[in-house]
């Protein structure tokens, strides 16, 4: 995947999106799957800005997927 590029997306289903989406303001903007509030814990979080394979964050609300052309 060294040359791929990826564009990152919100999941499809808008159900999970709403519900993950709330989940993240009742934590203060932090990523809901993570224990420790941290700058690298704060939803876009840094493992998924760093991920360099397509597929989704750890709570799913966001999805890195192959740009195609």
């Amino acid at each position: 995947f060294t040359d791929v590029k990826l564009k990152v997306s919100t999941n499809s289903d808008s159900n999970k999106v709403a519900e993950i989406r709330q989940a993240v303001k009742d934590n203060e903007g932090y990523c809901p799957c993570e224990i420790h509030k941290t700058p690298d814990t704060k939803c876009m979080c840094k493992a998924f800005r760093e991920q360099t394979t397509p597929g989704p964050c750890h709570c799913g609300l966001y999805v890195k997927e192959v740009v195609h052309g």
